[in-house]
This record gives C-alpha cells, structure tokens and sequence, in this order.
C-alpha cells in the first residue's frame, strides 16, 4: 500500500478528538507548553478557525498547509468515522477520568475493536486497540494517571483493587444507549505495573447461526451430521482469536432444544444462551474443567461442552463422556484438523479410544478481507507461491490492498472464516489407531478442503491479498 499519509504517534494524535480533527480538517504536527503546530487543509482552514481551536485548546496554533487529498487520507486512517459520530472521542486529561473509560469502550466498540489492551512500561502508558487482527496504539497517557484507570477498570469488574501481585480475572456487563455487552477483564502483573486486556463480548449467542459463519455446503453438512450424533468427541482448533468460540455456541444454538440437556463448563463464560447451563470455571477454589466434568455425568447430560482440552486429565474425562454416550464439543490449540488426534495421542490417549469416539473435527482461521473500494489488481509473480505449495487453480492476477477512507486507509475491510472439516469415518479412525499422519490420498478421495486450499480460494477470487494467506500456504509445507 502506498503510503501518502502523515505519520501521527498517538502522543499527538490524543491532543485533538475526531470531531475537531475532521471539522477543521487539521492533523497535529508538534506541541510544546505554550503551542501547537497543525498541518491544515489549505482549501479550508482560515483565520477564524484559527481563532475558535486558541480558544478551544487554550494555546497558540501554528499551522503549515499542505494538500487536501494528504489531509483527508491522514484523517481517515487516525481519526476514524463511524456511525456514532455525534459522541466525540475523548481526549485523556487528568480531569476527564471518570468520562475517559465509558467513552473508551464506547469507541471500540463501535470501531469492531476485540481487544483493549492498557499498558505500563519505564517511561509512559498506553493502550491500544485491536481492530481486524491488528493492534494500533490509540493513546499515551502519564504513568501518574495509569494506576487510577486501572482501579476504575477493577471497581467495574469486582476485582481486588489492593491486590497488584497476582493476576485476576473479571467481567464487566457495559450498557451504551441500546447496546448492551460484556466485556471479558484479565490483569496481569508486569515489571512496571499492572496490564489489562478488556475482551469485548456480545451479551448472547441467541441469533448466532452456522450458515452465517463461512462454511461452504460440503463443510457446513459435514458438521453438521457430527454435531447431531447421538455421542462422541467434536472437535474445533485454531489459534487465540480465529472465531472458534464463535462456532462452538453456533452449534449449541442449533442443538438448544426443550428436551435437550446442555451442560457447559468455560473459562471465562463468554456469551450467555438461555436454556443451556453454563458454568463459569474457578480453579482457585478447585472448580477446575474436570471436576466439572465429573459432575457434569451425574446431572443427566445430552450434551457438554468444554471451553478448551488442555490436560491429560480433562482429555480423559472428556473421552469418557463421549463413551458413555454424550456428544461433547471442545476445542484444542493445533495447526490442523488433523493435528488433534496427533496431540490428544501425544497427551496420552490411547489411540483406540480416541478413534473410537472422535467423530469430527475442525479446524478454522479468520482472513482480512481486502476493502472493494481500493483494492488493485496486478500481475502474481509464480515465484511469489512457497515451492512445495501444490497450486489447487491456476492464478496470474492478484489484488493488492491499497487504502481509502472506507477502509480508513487500511487496505481491509472485515474478516472472514475458512475451515477445513474432517468427518472420522471407519478408514480415517483406522488411520488414528496407526497413529498415522499421511492422510493426503484420504483428503483427496473424501474430497476435504484443507486451509491452505480454502486461503488460496479466496486468495483466487480476489477477496484477499497474497500477504494474507501466505502463512497459511506455508503451513501445508
């Protein structure tokens, strides 16, 4: 992407909020005790808006005209619009405290941010905020200000304000006119103080659907024929953040009937679904994912799900459940689909009972998907593609993110899910008890999709850049 804006630190872009930024269409440029210096619109800025941001500001304004297409550009890519405009975003000051932290959350939520991340290092404070995958700095703030906006941030999470050595965990239930959220607060001592990540949640799962989700039609069936099993293992991989929570409630929504009985145990509960009982793990008294589960086959289950196998002895008991004749749905941290058996084999399982009660599994990433307003189409160089990559169509052409104020001069616009779905049939389960990994010919006779053919489609169909589903072709090697 060409870069025709302004580089801003977040130090400079916190002087000013949206609104000033875009009504005097200015960008800040330096700032010292009795002054700051603006770069402005040269068809736009004049005296009079010089004399209403002194009285606004309180200092002398320097300003240095340049261009309106750099001005614009600029604004669009630090001074995001969306649609709650007429709420101004705040600038941190040492009197706006109280206003500072609701208004935080406000903006990032309606910028689709994931994550606010507040941190201390030696010399100052910031936070920033994850939009799409990535994480840009929104604001520096003094180190004297950051422990009373971590005290805030624990008051509205019910955490201990006088415990600074120990992480904690919280849940903050954030209301903003009509929109209504959780938010999801982990702390965590670091070497200069205390850093907290707020997860931004939606309230309820109730409108979660998997034919909203990505799945192609051979997928989605594949799915769902393992979700509606009677018993057995479903399991869904993927790294921090690749939605697979998302398709976990998904397809409880689908099996949440009146005469079903589900049981889950999550750490923390991220959504709430009415008609299923959810419980929310506390290790620190012993509550932990299998003893959970250990309860879980005394209450009358249909169906449990665990947020995450991460120990042999959850694996067992989560194997046992199955076995007896529940469908329990979890998810694992792997590469692959594949990779599950392998690394539920490498924790300890035999490998005859996991064939015997592992049904499904699935693996899913989310790809930025580039904005269709800027994005270029250019010749695909062939030695751009890793050389032991088996291409599944022909490409020449790729398109390159650009930017524009639609995207905010990003080049991207919104994410979207692939999988890969392996339905364990009689040869695939007699491929876990070898414990082997060559499952290529079965993929191919089964017709499964793997990732990286799922990246390269859409790679294909010129919805995302070459960048993007690199990593993922790598992966396949």
């Amino acid at each position: 992407m060409t870069e025709h804006f302004l580089p801003l630190s977040a130090e400079l872009q916190q002087l000013i909020t949206s609104e000033q930024a875009w009504h005097y269409r200015i960008v800040p440029k330096a700032v010292s005790d009795d002054m700051l210096e603006f770069f402005a619109d040269n068809a736009h800025f004049n005296a009079s808006h010089k004399v209403e941001l002194e009285m606004l500001l309180g200092r002398v304004i320097k300003t240095d005209f340049i261009q309106a297409e750099q001005i614009t550009i600029t604004l669009g890519k630090y001074y995001r619009r969306g649609k709650q405009e007429h709420k101004a975003r705040k600038v941190w000051t040492s009197t706006n405290q109280d206003e500072f932290l609701p208004a935080l959350i406000a903006e990032a939520r309606q910028m689709n941010s994931s994550d606010i991340h507040l941190e201390c290092y030696e010399d100052k404070c910031r936070i920033r905020l994850r939009i799409d995958g990535r994480l840009i700095e929104r604001f520096v703030i003094p180190r004297t200000d950051f422990p009373g906006l971590i005290n805030r941030v624990k008051i509205k999470a019910q955490l201990d304000i006088s415990e600074k050595r120990l992480p904690q965990d919280g849940r903050i239930v954030f209301t903003d006119d009509s929109d209504r959220f959780d938010i999801r607060v982990s702390v965590l001592p670091t070497l200069y103080g205390e850093k907290i990540v707020l997860r931004l949640l939606g309230y309820n799962a109730n409108n979660f659907r998997l034919e909203d989700l990505g799945f192609n039609k051979d997928e989605l069936d594949r799915f769902m024929n393992g979700i509606r099993r009677p018993h057995g293992l479903v399991l869904i991989s993927g790294p921090t953040g690749s939605g697979k929570t998302t398709t976990l409630y998904a397809a409880l929504n689908l099996l949440n009937k009146e005469q079903t009985n589900i049981l889950t145990v999550e750490d923390p509960v991220e959504y709430t679904l009415e008609g299923i009982n959810q419980v929310q793990l506390k290790e620190s008294i012993g509550l932990t994912f299998a003893q959970a589960l250990r309860t879980f086959l005394r209450q009358d289950p249909d169906i449990i799900m665990l947020g995450e196998i991460r120990d042999v002895e959850t694996a067992q008991m989560a194997i046992r459940a199955a076995l007896t004749g529940h469908l329990v749905l979890s998810t694992v941290h792997t590469n692959s689909a594949w990779g599950t058996a392998s690394r539920l084999i490498d924790m300890g399982i035999p490998a005859y009972l996991l064939a015997g009660t592992l049904n499904t599994t699935l693996a899913q990433r989310l790809i930025r998907i580039l904005c269709v307003h800027c994005k270029q189409k250019v010749a695909l160089e062939q030695n751009q593609i890793p050389n032991n990559f088996k291409i599944p169509s022909q490409v020449s052409y790729q398109n390159i993110s650009k930017g524009c104020e639609e995207c905010h001069f990003t080049g991207y616009h919104g994410r979207r899910a692939i999988y890969e779905v392996i339905g364990i049939d009689e040869e695939l389960a007699d491929c876990i008890r070898q414990k082997s990994d060559k499952v290529n010919d079965q993929y191919k006779k089964k017709g499964i999709r793997t990732l990286a053919d799922n990246a390269w489609q859409l790679f294909a169909d010129g919805l995302t850049s070459f960048d993007e589903v690199y990593p993922l072709l790598l992966g396949e090697l």
